[in-house]
């Protein structure tokens, strides 16, 4: 294997002896282009190369949102948390205000690891004369789904980096993920937002054919960059050299944020401890296939972030590594 996809990931996890396992979890995911689905297919991966007993079954697509109520409502095992949305559950606050039992189903719900989301790229051709974030007035761009977690935190790091407003000041065009990316491959926005962990799919394919630029904004300091990144964001640059064709002669500054791999808080403390360790024992071994796990580590994984509580079973397996007391 080179560079791990979702689709190779996944044929595997999906169809790795599950039915011989005693116990089989249900893990959903985020659309499967995207590198947070990947790791977390990834992880599935390794648990099911590594436990007899225990096998993980993936789904991609759907929100994250909706997989952390079901989740908590036991129809789910495993989903894509974020800060974020645990905290807006376990308040029955935003996206969670019309479901009654929201707050109450949130005690159900239980962190396995965190890793970071990835580094938003801001990503123009090579020869665009963008140059910075600054410059794109009047630009076509795709932040992400409208109304989704990515496209709020694009449009609202170009507003707290420049000042400049989506619907106003540039077009942000209604799309999903696979057409925004097929809009920039096609030449039809002048740029592409996405937030992952390097190497990122999307820019190897593109950089097969093109040169890419990655944009930063002129400065990123300020009391509106303190605000944007609150508790859960923080700055992150975007190295040069990462990609063939990639033109950039340093490296740009970028935000980032964690999300993570959530469970129900009422599964089996030793099954959650088994899958913990398996994946974290032997995580080492799949960074020349996926480079981009060479940024997972412990002291990320086991932060304490939104007060999300963590699974007995991995709170029992990071004490044991020592990277909880």
């Amino acid at each position: 294997m080179r560079n791990m996809t979702l689709a190779a990931i996944a044929a595997t996890t999906l169809t790795a002896g599950a039915a011989l396992a005693d116990t089989t979890l249900k893990m959903a995911t985020i659309e499967p282009s995207l590198g947070q689905a990947i790791t977390m297919a990834t992880f599935a991966n390794v648990v099911n190369g590594h436990l007899d007993d225990v096998q993980i079954e993936v789904a991609g697509g759907g929100a994250a949102t909706v997989h952390q109520l079901e989740t908590a409502r036991g129809n789910l095992d495993m989903y894509m948390v974020s800060p974020t949305i645990y905290n807006f559950i376990s308040k029955g606050a935003a996206m969670y205000k019309n479901e009654a039992d929201a707050a109450e189903a949130s005690k159900n719900l239980a962190l396995l690891m965190w890793f970071p989301y990835g580094q938003y790229h801001y990503a123009v051709r090579g020869d665009s004369d963008l140059e910075l974030l600054d410059d794109i007035e009047g630009a076509t761009v795709f932040l992400g789904p409208a109304g989704g977690g990515a496209f709020n935190a694009a449009k609202g790091w170009i507003a707290a980096t420049t000042g400049l407003v989506a619907g106003e000041d540039y077009e942000a065009i209604t799309a999903n993920w696979a057409t925004g990316f097929q809009s920039f491959l096609d030449g039809k926005i002048d740029m592409y937002v996405n937030g992952c962990i390097d190497p990122c799919q999307q820019f190897i394919q593109f950089t097969e054919t093109e040169s890419i630029r990655f944009i930063g904004p002129e400065s990123h300091e300020g009391e509106a960059v303190t605000k944007f990144l609150g508790n859960f964001r923080y700055l992150a640059e975007i190295p040069d050299g990462l990609y063939e064709n990639q033109v950039n002669e340093g490296p740009v500054m970028s935000n980032d944020t964690a999300v993570g791999i959530g469970v129900r808080a009422d599964l089996d403390e030793e099954t959650i401890y088994q899958v913990t360790k398996a994946f974290w024992d032997n995580v080492g071994g799949i960074t020349s296939d996926a480079p981009w796990a060479k940024v997972l580590n412990l002291e990320f994984a086991a932060q304490s972030l939104a007060n999300m509580p963590l699974h007995p079973g991995a709170a029992r397996y990071y004490k044991e590594v020592g990277v909880l007391k």
